[in-house]
């Protein structure tokens, strides 16, 4: 008698014996005890799970004669079951469907099936590779599949379900086999190295498994192949051997070199591999395989369910696991996976090699940017100078006459320490309009882009912060004491542009300070807001300079700014985000919500000497071009820009 290979010798004649597909077989014995039987099934998964086997199992339970209906466990000695375990049943039909995939096979199977059995119970039809069938033959069995005689079982085994119309999986019950468990692998080959009589090594036989992938079969042809080698006893090197795998310390001392940054030993390993015979691709595949183990190892622990490998193995990956963060085996592996990716189709396999192992050699020198950022905003970068803003005087006529020079101006203070920092994190948010409060002892209001908290009128302090990319660092401004209050000389808590603060001397009758008090005070007030404003709009000329020659007042928590220019000009400006950092920078300084207005004042802007004798000349002419020219836009981009008029289309005329 020939020889037969062991995963043909071994395979499963009961549903009791199939290994790892219990909810597939203890589903399908409880519909033949409950007689509920259907006329269509598609078994799909890996490749060597069993989907094949179990079908003959099923054929062989519904035409079983030894009771007179279905079983739930197939005899095995009866007619029908030793001829459907032979493949020589006349009622059960086994067609390959990746070569009678066409329609006019198809069309054959549909003729064939309206014809009774000759002996069985049932007709079955075992369609394997059922995904390869074309679509027309689909469509052509279509209505046998939804509307077949009471005699027929179709059953369609396939490793591609999404393959196959829908409309034909809906018409059948589908079954999903697993992939077989590492230590059910196991199990069965160390029964069938016992039936054999052929000492093995647990390492040998894990090495067996691991090579499986998952499939009974494909380890049941690999340990035929290694008792043909070693027919005296299976070793862990005899087997490594065999399928060409590169030893696990190996692949420990690639990775403890990656570690250590170690180019040149990298390199050297390699060499040794490759010297000994072993595949790039191959090799690749292993490390891949093992940084996952490790990155499972460094998350779950050494001793996860989801780690399919041997004892001596879960301690190897828990060892490397120790060296690298969860986020370093996250890189290495992604880096390992596009090398092998990229080893299917390159030509110099063992370059592309080396410089995956390389790239995770240089990736252990890489830090996080939330460090960076960190420490970034640690340091306290130089500031670059802020636009500046040029602050109106008071109202009152000596306030104006009179100023402090420019020595008695207060330099900004030094950045604060680490703990007074601004997160880039909570920058951002605050730009967008989503305040962020830092988890430090301070309790730091962001204003806007740009925005800077001054003190109050009360003399309060406050800290200060101004958003933007460079993330900047708080400082703190000293109270300075009330232009009113103090007596005879008052400082307003403006700043220019966020450098130097801008000092007022008043020198007022004692008199007069309790008439004046009130307005002094509102109108001061109103000049803050509005430096505040400034301030935080100083990244965008020209609205700026719109708003620096605007005329400002505060009625109540409004801040009107008075400007010459049109509504449409003013609209297409004053945007809804600018709105919302003024708003910001205000309601800061004032420690209320304040409502920011734009309005335009309906005066024409003055022109350059130059530009108003022009217009004035050709404007009596009363043209178009003279029209032009008076309007308060166009003079005051000739006023900014020095733009000039080349064409003028006066529409009302075309009309």
């Amino acid at each position: 008698m020939s020889y037969q290979v062991l995963a043909r010798k071994y395979r499963p004649q009961k549903f009791s014996d199939v290994i790892g597909q219990e909810h597939v077989t203890r589903t399908l014995q409880n519909a033949i005890a409950q007689e509920r039987i259907a006329h269509g099934y598609i078994f799909s998964g890996h490749r060597g799970i069993g989907k094949t086997t179990v079908a003959r199992i099923l054929a062989m339970a519904v035409n079983c004669r030894s009771a007179q209906r279905p079983v739930a466990e197939p005899c095995g000695v009866c007619d029908s079951c030793t001829e459907i375990r032979a493949g020589n049943a006349v009622d059960v039909i086994e067609i390959d469907a990746a070569t009678n995939r066409g329609i006019d096979e198809i069309r054959e199977l549909r003729e064939a099936a309206r014809y009774r059995p000759a002996r069985d119970r049932f007709k079955i039809y075992i369609l394997d590779e059922a995904h390869q069938i074309t679509d027309a033959a689909f469509n052509a069995l279509l209505k046998t599949l939804e509307e077949p005689p009471g005699h027929v079982i179709f059953m369609m085994a396939t490793t591609q379900p999404e393959d196959i119309p829908q409309t034909i999986r809906s018409r059948c019950q589908h079954f999903s086999f697993r992939a077989v468990k590492f230590e059910d692998i196991m199990g069965q080959l160390r029964d069938i190295v016992s039936k054999e009589k052929i000492p093995a090594d647990e390492d040998a036989l894990a090495l067996l498994a691991e090579a499986g992938d998952g499939s009974m079969r494909d380890a049941l042809s690999i340990l035929d192949q290694a008792i043909a080698s070693t027919s005296e006893h299976l070793t862990l090197d005899s087997v490594r051997s065999l399928i060409g795998s590169a030893p696990a310390a190996a692949l420990e001392t690639i990775m403890q070199a990656v570690a250590e940054s170690c180019s040149e030993k990298i390199l050297v390993l390699v060499d040794e591999l490759i010297g000994e015979g072993h595949s790039p691709t191959h090799f690749a595949r292993q490390l891949v395989r093992f940084l996952r183990n490790v990155t499972v190892a460094k998350i779950a622990g050494k001793d996860s369910a989801l780690l399919q490998i041997s004892s001596d193995e879960r301690a190897r990956v828990a060892r490397i696991a120790e060296l690298f963060t969860e986020e370093d085996l996250a890189r290495h592996l992604q880096i390992m996976l596009r090398t092998h990716g990229e080893l299917g189709y390159r030509q110099e396999q063992r370059f592309h090699l080396e410089l995956g192992l390389l790239k995770m050699a240089h990736a252990q020198r890489l830090l996080p940017i939330e460090q960076l950022l960190s420490e970034v905003a640690a340091s306290g970068p130089a500031r670059p100078a802020p636009r500046p803003v040029l602050t109106p005087a008071l109202a009152s006529p000596l306030s104006r006459s009179q100023a402090l020079p420019t020595e008695a101006r207060r330099a900004e203070p030094p950045a604060s320490a680490r703990s007074n920092s601004v997160s880039p994190f909570a920058a951002d948010s605050a730009r967008k309009g989503t305040p962020k409060a830092e988890s430090s002892g301070d309790a730091t209001a962001f204003a806007g882009e740009g925005a800077r908290a001054t003190p109050s009128a009360g003399g309060s302090s406050a800290n200060v912060v101004i958003m933007g990319s460079a993330a900047p660092a708080v400082e703190e401004l000293s109270p300075a004491p009330d232009p009113i209050a103090s007596g005879a000389t008052g400082v307003s808590p403006v700043q220019s542009g966020g450098d130097a603060r801008r000092a007022i001397a008043e020198a007022e009758p004692a008199g007069a300070r309790s008439e004046v008090s009130a307005q002094a005070r509102q109108e001061a007030n109103a000049e803050s807001l509005r430096d505040a404003v400034l301030r935080a709009l100083g990244n965008q000329p020209m609205l700026l300079s719109l708003l620096e020659n605007a005329e400002w007042r505060r009625e109540g928590n409004v801040l009107i700014a008075k400007v010459a220019a049109s509504s449409t000009m003013i609209e297409m400006s004053f945007t809804a985000d600018v709105r919302r950092i003024a708003g910001a920078a205000a309601s800061s300084l004032a420690g209320r919500p304040i409502k920011m207005l734009v309005e335009p004042d309906g005066a024409p802007q003055a022109m350059p000497a130059a530009r108003r004798s022009s217009s004035n000349g050709s404007a009596s002419n009363g043209s178009a071009r003279s029209r032009a020219e008076q309007d308060p836009i166009v003079q005051r981009m000739q006023e900014k820009f020095g733009a000039e008029i080349r064409t003028v289309i006066d529409y009302r005329e075309k009309g």
